[in-house]
């Protein structure tokens, strides 16, 4: 298993139907919290060990109605 963080910019005033979308579209989606700073958006997610993770977000997340850029964040180990 592989997880991933997902930082998403939205269109002006789609953060709310950008998160909707990926929680309730995307399988892989396990949260989505609103964020400040430069991104509007947090995805988590868990990929099997075999998916190809360019191809999940850009196919997957970066073709979701009203968003406009992402960053990927990859984790490699989670503590506690």
């Amino acid at each position: 298993m592989q997880t991933i963080f997902i930082q998403v910019k939205c269109e002006l005033g789609k953060a709310y139907e950008v998160a909707d979308s990926a929680v309730l579209g995307v399988e892989e989606v396990s949260e989505v919290h609103s964020i400040s700073g430069d991104y509007d958006l947090l995805m988590k997610c868990f990929l099997p060990a075999d998916t190809d993770i360019g191809h999940f977000v850009t196919g997957r997340l970066q073709t979701l109605p009203g968003v406009k850029e992402t960053y990927t964040i990859i984790a490699f180990k989670a503590f506690g």
